[in-house]
């Protein structure tokens, strides 16, 4: 027997029912995360391999971002899929903020990652370590950057469809990724035209910049949705436009909240309604109004408290002092 208050959310059926609305979009992320480990993982192969043939610091900083790429994009997966899950009875609005979590870890791995690079790179500097570049290095790293490009572009395109905070924190990294390599190639060919190895220190310093600033951004936008930051501005835009189409008897709104966790949005707020109108209606106008949210903004959880209307007036819109004033 199961212990605590009675659970009033929602029925163990209809989970499971939301739960197969959403296969389609998990799916989606699912191989988005496992195309990025793959091509991570022959990417740092790749690198790693040419950066210990030539001696490369730019090379081998790119390979272990690379090697970091495959542990955050499982990571992803992992906080994807648990995300995922339906409400149960101890995580009520679900497990959508794994996938913040999993973006503040990514930005401190990262944040970690650009200084260790930073170190390597002023340490192989200082004490004239030889660089030797070959063709193998400046294919390696050409084949990165379109790589880089392919991921990037990929994963935010999914996390923008899905509201995924995960894929588009890795879609910010792979980015990053992209300017990091080619900074590294600009790197090659410079110390190789003028042998002057103060290149490869200057740009592992520009990758390990790119990281930070990433990571920066990675950060807030995770941190941000753990501590219930509200939804975007465009999104609180559309909900005031769709709530303000609504005809009589609703008479306005307020007291507006909102949050995202993961790939959710949670809003609530006090709709007014007319009096005088029956509480029947009242309900139905509500339930009418959150099928509209939900269609029109996706991964949207909607509670809303009917509230009656403070202004006196008749059973019609057009004797509705609070439409008036609204010019309506």
């Amino acid at each position: 027997m199961r212990e605590g208050p009675p659970y009033y959310g929602i029925l163990e059926s209809e989970q499971h029912s939301d739960f197969q609305k959403r296969n389609e979009s998990v799916n989606i992320k699912y191989k988005a995360a496992l195309f990025a480990i793959a091509s991570a993982f022959v990417l740092a192969l790749s690198k790693f391999s040419a950066g210990l043939t030539s001696g490369s610091m730019a090379v081998l900083s790119s390979s272990l971002d690379s090697l970091l790429d495959i542990f955050m994009s499982g990571m992803n997966f992992l906080a994807i899929r648990e995300a995922a899950k339906p409400a149960d009875y101890r995580h009520q609005y679900g497990h959508g903020k794994t996938e913040n979590l999993a973006a503040v870890v990514q930005s401190l791995v990262i944040i970690f990652t650009g200084g260790m690079i930073v170190y390597k790179a002023i340490d192989k500097f200082l004490h004239k370590g030889a660089i030797h570049y070959s063709g193998l290095d400046l294919g390696v790293m050409i084949l990165s950057v379109i790589f880089s490009m392919v991921i990037s572009t990929v994963l935010r395109k999914v996390g923008e469809k899905s509201d995924s905070s995960a894929l588009k924190a890795d879609a910010l990294h792979y980015s990053s990724d992209l300017y990091s390599n080619s900074a590294a190639i600009v790197a090659i060919v410079l110390t190789y035209y003028t042998g002057i190895t103060f290149f490869d220190l200057f740009f592992s310093v520009v990758v390990a910049f790119i990281l930070l600033v990433s990571a920066q951004k990675i950060f807030r936008d995770g941190f941000g949705g753990l501590m219930d930051t509200n939804a975007p501005s465009d999104v609180e835009q559309k909900l005031h436009e769709i709530i303000s189409a609504m005809p009589y008897p609703y008479a306005g709104y307020h007291k507006m909240r909102s949050r995202v966790a993961g790939s959710r949005k949670y809003v609530d707020f006090h709709l007014l309604i007319c009096r005088d109108e029956k509480i029947d209606a009242a309900h139905k106008m509500a339930d009418r109004l959150e099928i509209i949210l939900a269609g029109e903004i996706k991964n949207l959880d909607t509670v809303i408290h009917i509230e009656p209307c403070s202004n006196p007036c008749g059973l019609s819109e057009e004797t509705c002092a609070v439409r008036k004033q609204e010019g309506r």
